[in-house]
């Protein structure tokens, strides 16, 4: 009965297994056979054809190198020596690819090889291996592992809530992509993966840090709106070997109870313990000018230093406040921008008005009462669309309208408030470093003690803005941790302090520092500087050309005779042309670390201070993005190692991921 085979009329293929027995069990006791089936002997076993199907499998690798003679079916030529070769006999059922595969082996040994390698390529799964790639993976295998971790960079990276995995949509993109993976529950997600991810991230940044002789960092409160959840942020900052700035974000521990003085020195004291870094290798921790702040880093034996974006917060909203007609034309551009914000009726008015006058379509700004740029910003759109409010008042109502002495005034004040906005977006970048403060300032006071003609009608606010840049930034030039920043860029050197004492303080500051560590005498003789570099012909900003006069103003210094040790690295140092401002200081110290050995050492250490604690505004931003309306309930330990993935894992992850 083995040699026989129903066969199926219908589709011309085998019958399954079970119904060859029914059949089988039908003829045995003369039941009726089903008419689409009928027997046919003879039939070539199972073994047979699955042997007919291999060879075909093979063909399409041998028949690379072989073709079917034309005049002779039963033979082939071969490709590679033009050699005749029989394919089994004269019959087409007797052809095979035995002698073909024989012919590679034995004259053509390289592309016998190819032939090998493709028929190990195409060859059949067995029936385990098919098995095998059903069956779901086990918790310790390691593809298994791999995509657990990815999921946990996946909610970490992008803000996705730990419900992910629950959702019907992903689960289904996973099953897509990998269905013998058992996707893991929230539970496991939180209290396993996550920990073991955060704990990770964290040997690495320790391993980052741990040969640091000096850091920064930047601190600040962070309370949600949300949730009754506060953080107190640490950012660090620091310049390795190979004077590049490294930035990682260490801690957003959660700050219970009262944010007394005491409160924050404790945790600054337990957070600079978990990583254990020293005292004393902390540089400077900015911070803002919140008293309790500046008392915590007092009572934790820390030098501190305010933000400069936040001063210029502070100077600019004095400077804004103290005339009364620059507030109230500020109060009817607040009142005209909100009109549109709460009316879409209102905006697509203007935006058809603005397309007819040949304007391109643009959206009112609304400023912020904590960002004073973005006051600039809402004066600078009232400005652009001067013009199309026009036409739209005399078309339609508005709650209250600018005169025409307002919109001067605002014209005027967004002049005295330009290099303002420009020095704060300076000082708010990644880059920005200490040493720039001192050159703002100094510029800053001499762009606002020029008196121009356009100075009428804001002469008071100019006035306060100029008496507040002083009194804010009274002691700049006299903290150390400024003077000498400034003095060991290559950028600034000594020519923008105020004045030639405060310049010969901060150089006696230098020295000091120098002799300390590298415990040499003191000797003060300087050096002739070369000549300095020509100013640059066009200025780039309203600034630039401020910078410029002021560097050409500075004599150079004679030189009685030449020094050796640090003291001769300081004065060849500030005899030589600043470099220009565009250039990257750092990468001044990169070339010139074996010149200046002592001064680069000192140089790492100073220029490692940021000039801002934006870093840690930033740190928050994502903050929000963590613990909002729809993550209300998420654990601050949850948020902190959440946001500590987010910001280091890109240091750690390979570039092209």
């Amino acid at each position: 009965m083995a040699r026989y085979r129903y066969w199926y009329r219908v589709s011309g293929r085998y019958c399954p297994h079970i119904l060859v027995l029914v059949l089988i069990k039908m003829s045995r006791y003369h039941a009726p056979i089903p008419r689409k089936f009928f027997f046919k002997p003879n039939w070539p076993p199972r073994a047979a054809a699955l042997s007919r199907l291999t060879e075909e499998r093979k063909m399409s690798a041998v028949w690379a190198h072989f073709k079917i003679r034309e005049d002779d079916s039963s033979k082939a030529d071969c490709k590679l020596c033009s050699a005749k070769v029989s394919r089994g006999g004269k019959e087409s059922t007797s052809f095979n690819t035995s002698n073909l595969i024989k012919h590679l082996k034995t004259h053509h040994s390289a592309e016998y090889t190819q032939f090998s390698q493709a028929k190990q390529a195409n060859q059949q799964p067995t029936l385990t291996q098919v098995l095998q790639k059903r069956e779901k993976m086990s918790g310790d295998n390691p593809r298994a592992l791999k995509i657990t971790e990815g999921i946990a960079y996946f909610i970490a990276l992008d803000d996705q809530p730990l419900s992910a995995v629950e959702n019907i949509g992903f689960r289904h993109l996973l099953g897509i992509l990998e269905p013998r993976y058992e996707i893991p529950s929230r539970h496991h997600i939180t209290t396993a993966m996550l920990p073991k991810v955060f704990h990770d991230v964290k040997k690495q940044v320790s391993g980052l840090l741990r040969d640091v002789s000096a850091v920064s960092f930047t601190t600040d409160i962070w309370s949600s709106s949300v949730c009754p959840m506060s953080l107190l942020s640490l950012t660090v900052q620091w310049i390795d070997d190979n004077f590049s700035l490294r930035h990682a974000t260490l801690q957003a521990k959660p700050f219970w109870g009262s944010h007394t003085s005491k409160a924050i020195a404790d945790a600054f004291d337990g957070m600079l313990q978990t990583w254990c870094i020293p005292k004393t290798s902390v540089h400077v921790v900015l911070r803002d000018n919140a008293r309790n702040m500046i008392k915590g880093m007092n009572d934790a034996g820390l030098p501190s230093l305010p933000c400069a974006a936040h001063t210029l917060q502070l100077v600019v909203h004095e400077g804004l406040l103290s005339q009364r007609s620059v507030a109230d034309a500020l109060a009817i551009g607040r009142k005209i921008v909100g009109h549109f914000k709460h009316s879409p009726l209102a905006y697509s008015c203007l935006e058809d008005i603005q397309l007819e006058i040949g304007q391109p379509a643009k959206r009112l700004q609304q400023d912020v009462q904590t960002r004073w740029n973005s006051t600039f910003y809402m004066i600078q759109s009232l400005i652009e669309q001067k013009r199309a409010l026009g036409v739209f008042v005399s078309e339609h109502e508005l709650p209250d309208n600018l005169t025409a002495h307002q919109w001067a005034l605002l014209e005027k004040v967004v002049t005295v408030l330009g290099p303002f906005e420009e020095l704060t977006r300076k000082v708010s970048s990644s880059e920005a470093m200490a040493a720039d403060v001192i050159p703002a300032v100094t510029v800053l006071q001499r762009f606002l003690s020029r008196e121009t003609d356009d100075d009428h009608g804001i002469k008071t606010m100019k006035g306060t803005l100029a008496a507040a840049v002083r009194r804010r930034f009274s002691d700049v030039e006299e903290q150390p941790l400024y003077s000498i920043a400034t003095l060991l860029d290559p950028r600034y050197k000594n020519l923008f302090f105020s004045n030639t004492n405060t310049a010969a303080n901060a150089k006696e500051m230098l020295m000091h520092e120098l002799l300390r560590s590298s415990g040499e005498e003191e000797n003060h003789d300087l050096h002739e500087p070369p000549a300095r570099k020509p100013r640059r012909d066009q200025a780039s900003s309203s600034l630039d050309s401020i910078f410029d006069e002021i560097a050409d103003e500075q004599a150079p210094v004679s030189l009685n005779r030449a020094q050796v040790g640090s003291t001769a690295q300081l004065e060849t140092y500030l005899g030589e042309t600043t470099i220009s401002r565009e250039d990257k200081p750092l990468q001044y110290w990169a070339v010139n670390k074996v010149r200046f050995p002592t001064l680069a050492k000192m140089a790492s250490r100073y220029l490692s201070a940021p000039c801002s604690s934006v870093d840690s505004e930033r740190l928050f931003s994502s903050v929000s993005h963590i613990v909002n309306e729809d993550r209300n309930r998420i654990t601050a330990d949850h948020a902190e190692m959440i946001l500590f993935i987010k910001k280091n894992l890109p240091l750690i992850l390979p570039k092209s991921t």
